[in-house]
């Protein structure tokens, strides 16, 4: 078999990974056997967590709506079910804005949903 010498494509891999672990501490930015372990790690905790994200989020909203609906005596559930029957689309994260920033206009909401 014929000697293949990887000078040029070994280092651009070799920058690529450094540059990507850039800003990580000690030797898990310097040298490229970490440096390649922790990039593989950090992108796999990335790609997961950005899933993620969207269920905490939604948790959150969750929480705020429950904790503004029972101030006017409903569970959060009871809030979700009325306002399906009245046919108000409105969505979590819009809901929970409203009753952190403005409680008049949830107050408001929560009303219609109680007539039904």
């Amino acid at each position: 078999m014929t000697r293949v010498k990887r000078g040029n494509v070994a280092r651009k891999r070799r920058q690529k990974i450094l540059k990507l672990a850039k800003g990580f501490r000690g030797s898990h930015s310097k040298l490229f056997r970490t440096a390649n372990q922790q990039v593989m790690k950090a992108l796999r905790n990335s790609y997961r967590d950005r899933r993620k994200r969207k269920r905490d989020f939604r948790r959150l909203w969750i929480v705020r709506i429950n904790a503004a609906a029972r101030q006017h005596d409903l569970s959060y559930s009871q809030l979700i079910g009325q306002l399906k029957k009245v046919n108000i689309e409105i969505n979590r994260k819009m809901l929970a804005q409203l009753a952190v920033l403005n409680p008049e206009a949830f107050a408001k909401i929560v009303e219609i949903a109680k007539q039904a």
